[in-house]
């Protein structure tokens, strides 16, 4: 991998980061609750996206900016796995089922549509 996609993994990277902790924030905002909503929208734009990305045939330090540095830096698996513990832990194991449930179906589904869409492009 060259220099450039190292620098712009960082910096795009970065970018990607803030833009999921805005997202999540205005999410939350607009539809309070204990479901954490705003993560499951961020985890399946980036399926979406990572679809896409790998549907559209691109390859090189362009995929590895893009799936690895951008898409990777959005989506969330960690904080997905610890709202859904944080949720059976406060006995709330149905909305914790339902987080990893709808995140794992609508996922594919998203990544799925995503690669389609990528190839016909």
């Amino acid at each position: 991998m060259s220099a450039a996609a190292w620098i712009a993994v960082g910096l795009l990277g970065g970018i990607a980061a803030a833009a999921r902790f805005v997202l999540d924030a205005e999410v939350t905002v607009h539809r309070p609750g204990r479901f954490p909503l705003g993560i499951l929208v961020v985890n399946l734009l980036g399926a979406l996206a990572l679809g896409i990305v790998a549907g559209s045939g691109l390859d090189g330090d362009g995929y590895t900016v893009l799936a690895g540095g951008v898409i990777g830096s959005f989506t969330t698996f960690s904080t997905w796995i610890l709202d859904s513990h944080r949720l059976a832990a406060a006995d709330r194991a149905d909305l914790a089922w339902l987080n990893i449930g709808i995140s794992l179906v609508a996922g594919f589904a998203a990544v799925a549509l995503g690669h389609w869409i990528g190839g016909a492009l």
